[in-house]
């Protein structure tokens, strides 16, 4: 694998850490710039409303720049509003600098994955998406504790600039590595044009896919401290939260190997072993030894199949859209993140039981089989001469 891969990796975990890691900065935050913690709740609100917005619009203007000015462009705003935000003294700057971060970050994210077929060819995307992934999961094991570790012992301010102390030798890295390539504009003429890969039901597939599998690890991981305090031990919140962070890069690691030679067997086994794992999750979530064997159970599953499934919408939306087929994982990905939990905020608030996120996410694990076995049903038809060589009309 390319060295720039695991640099791109890098930068990514320094974006995933600031991405999570407010989660346990919200209440010094809020006490020192003088507002309530719901209002200090929008760093993290804003933050999601930016990544999902921002991936397709960032990665439609970068796409005029060659892959190194886009990525080093994307990850500079992304410093530069970590700088601010590190000494700003005001709510509003400090508010406004997650919006731009989160901008900054969607777009790096559509314009790595995108360019990952030219970087290390169309029959490696796979790994390269896991490394790259890795950075994520990664930053929920190790980052977000560290930023959480910084702001309690030398303040909130610390762990911003920490996020720009990793940053910047991946920005450097970047520009020395990555090659001086021809703007995706001028490779393929108007990146307007690529939007019409939203016409492919290979493609419509895999995003409706990507959203439902993210939507249910999401559902369940943002409420797993809130499950572990209902019950009763809410000390093993932090071991909970660790162990799905394990599982996840274990299982982003282990499915990037085979990712690229059995993507399809993945996604169908996957989906398969994905429903049964939520379901057990929900029925045994009373006991503790079961709740911390399920949630690196459930961590590895989800990454496993959600990072193929990252790789899969790269590789069929690219041939059309290769520029914005990063955009569209990316996009994808955030749906779920942001659809997950509010669906899973619902039922909890309709059946008064944390519970009701565990079957959130076994909803969404259905759906993601649903589309699962549609999309094999219609293989034959879908891959016949002609079929999917244009977008449906």
């Amino acid at each position: 694998m390319p060295y720039v891969i695991v640099v791109l990796g890098v930068a990514v975990f320094a974006q995933g850490t600031s991405e999570f890691m407010l989660s346990g900065l919200i209440e010094p935050i809020a006490a020192e710039v003088g507002v309530s913690l719901g209002a200090a709740g929008l760093l993290t609100s804003l933050f999601a409303v930016g990544m999902l917005v921002g991936a397709p619009l960032t990665a439609m203007a970068a796409g005029r720049w060659p892959a190194r000015f886009a990525l080093t462009g994307c990850l500079a705003m992304f410093l530069a509003a970590h700088v601010i935000g590190a000494v700003t003294t005001t709510f509003g700057i400090l508010l406004a600098t997650r919006v731009v971060a989160a901008v900054a970050n969607a777009g790096f994210l559509a314009v790595a994955l995108a360019v990952l077929p030219i970087l290390v060819g169309p029959h490696r995307v796979g790994r390269a998406t896991s490394v790259i992934l890795s950075g994520v999961t990664l930053a929920c094991v190790v980052g977000v504790p560290a930023g959480a570790f910084l702001g309690q012992l030398l303040g909130w301010r610390s762990a911003f600039w920490a996020v720009v102390i990793v940053s910047v030798p991946a920005l450097v890295g970047i520009w020395l590595l990555v090659p001086n390539s021809p703007s995706s504009a001028e490779q393929t003429g108007s990146l307007w044009s690529e939007w019409r890969a939203l016409g492919l039901r290979r493609v419509r597939s895999a995003l409706m896919l990507g959203g439902a599998v993210n939507a249910a690890t999401f559902a369940a991981f943002t409420y797993l401290g809130v499950l572990t305090t209902d019950i009763g031990e809410p000390a093993w919140t932090p071991m909970v939260l660790a162990l799905f962070g394990i599982g996840s890069f274990v299982g982003v690691t282990l499915a990037g190997r085979y990712a690229d030679r059995y993507a399809p067997i993945i996604r169908t086994a996957g989906s398969v072993v994905l429903l049964g794992v939520w379901i057990t999750a929900a029925l045994t979530a009373g006991s503790l030894p079961a709740l911390l064997i399920m949630a690196m159970i459930c961590g590895a599953t989800s990454f496993a199949v959600g990072s193929t499934v990252i790789a899969l919408i790269i590789s069929a939306a690219s041939p059309t859209a290769p520029h914005l087929s990063g955009a569209f994982a990316t996009t994808a990905f955030n749906v779920g993140a942001a659809l997950g939990p509010a669906t899973a905020g619902l039922a909890i608030s309709a059946t008064q039981s944390t519970t009701a996120a565990l079957w959130t996410s076994t909803v969404f694990a259905a759906a993601a089989l649903f589309i699962t076995t549609i999309t094999r049903r219609s293989r034959p038809r879908a891959l016949s001469p002609g079929r999917e060589t244009s977008p449906r009309r």
